[in-house]
């Protein structure tokens, strides 16, 4: 039995051993229930409180990444706003370049047009002006042509030369002679000489002049190289400095229309020229020869003075001669000792081989000798071998 005292009313009374475990089981129920409730409201709670401050940090840690990231983005915001300023600007700038470019690409090609069309336009003008100039020089030798015959065209030619000259013999060339050439004796004639002289008598320059026309020829005669050998020969025979081939021959040639032709690699001192250039010719050639005039000068000073220069010029061709036989002599003297000593080298070259002949089978003989032995002497000799093994031993014998 057990003796149990209620809490109330302070009353004792007692159980059997059945009561009292089915009270105590209660009591524990009761209490494990209580304490079990207890416990659960505080999980709940700490739960609670748990789940709340996971909530108050969550959200903390979302507003501060959320901070994180609205920096991150403002900052990006402010880099795409920069790039977009930087590419505006680069755009600009580059837009500016290319518009100045293509400013100055219009501006250059619109002066460039604008030479072109000048330069066309003053190469045009020039042409039509050269062009008008053919035309009118081939009118006028048409027309002349259409006007004379054939004679009468070259003796127009020279009577337009003559007349050119006399215009300006007095101012120009008051010493010169300009006069046909009759003197045909060597077989031949030029038209006209021309030679002009100094204040003292002494000539200046001389000229043989011959003038042709197309129409003074027949048709296979047309060109200026036709006339060219003759002149020059006229030129020579007559004593001329220079020759001049005054023609109206070949037109169209781009050569002989430049103006003043030298054809000095067929002729010396020869050229062609159009009428135009007549007098420029002759005034060329006589300046030029002004620069050799103190020469001239000098030189008929000495005439002047009696100074024998045949004498000396044939004194001077005497001693060359002299010289000339004693060079050649001196020069077929010393090729024939040249030749001598080049024999005498030949046999002496012939002896050196010999020598070299004869050392070398002295050479092979001493060789030859070097390698002779009393072994070899008695090969296939047996009585000789005897002789010098009997030798041998006797020697041997001696020693001892």
């Amino acid at each position: 039995m057990h003796e149990i005292i209620c809490p109330h009313c302070g009353k004792a009374f007692k159980i059997d051993e059945a009561g009292y475990a089915d009270i105590l089981k209660q009591v524990r129920d009761g209490d494990f229930e209580k304490q079990l409730h207890e416990r659960l409201e505080l999980a709940e709670r700490d739960k609670r409180n748990a789940v709340e401050l996971a909530q108050a940090r969550s959200a903390s840690e979302l507003q501060r990444a959320a901070a994180v990231k609205d920096a991150e983005i403002q900052e990006l915001k402010a880099t795409l706003r920069a790039g977009e300023v930087a590419q505006k600007l680069a755009v600009a700038e580059a837009l500016g370049v290319v518009e100045k470019e293509r400013d100055e690409l219009k501006n250059g090609l619109r002066r460039a047009e604008l030479e072109k069309l000048l330069a066309e336009r003053s190469l045009k003008e020039r042409y039509e002006t050269q062009i008008k100039d053919r035309d009118d020089m081939i009118e006028r030798l048409r027309d002349m042509k259409a006007r004379l015959s054939t004679k009468m065209v070259g003796e127009t030619l020279e009577q337009h030369c003559e007349t050119e000259f006399n215009r300006l013999r007095a101012t120009a060339f008051p010493r010169a002679y300009f006069e046909k050439d009759n003197d045909a004796r060597s077989g031949s004639k030029g038209d006209y000489i021309f030679r002009d002289m100094d204040g003292d008598g002494t000539e200046i320059v001389s000229i043989m002049f011959e003038m042709k026309n197309e129409n003074d020829e027949t048709a296979t005669k047309k060109r200026n190289e036709d006339f060219l050998k003759e002149l020059d020969k006229d030129r020579t025979e007559k004593g001329c400095e220079y020759a001049v081939l005054v023609s109206l021959l070949e037109p169209d040639s781009e050569l002989y229309n430049t103006g003043i032709v030298d054809v000095f690699h067929r002729y010396p001192k020869m050229y062609v020229v159009r009428p135009q250039f007549f007098i420029a010719i002759i005034t060329l050639l006589r300046n030029a020869a002004m620069k050799s005039l103190a020469y001239k000068s000098e030189l008929a000073l000495v005439r002047a003075q009696n100074l024998d220069i045949t004498r000396f010029e044939t004194q001077l061709d005497d001693f060359k001669t002299a010289f000339g036989r004693n060079w050649r002599l001196a020069s077929d003297g010393f090729e024939e000792a040249v030749k001598r000593i080049d024999e005498a080298i030949k046999d002496l070259e012939k002896t050196k081989d010999a020598l070299y002949k004869s050392a070398n089978n002295l050479r092979l003989a001493n060789d030859k000798a070097e390698d002779l032995t009393i072994k070899k002497l008695t090969r296939g000799n047996p009585t000789m071998a005897a002789k010098f093994a009997e030798l041998k031993n006797h020697d041997a014998s001696d020693a001892k």
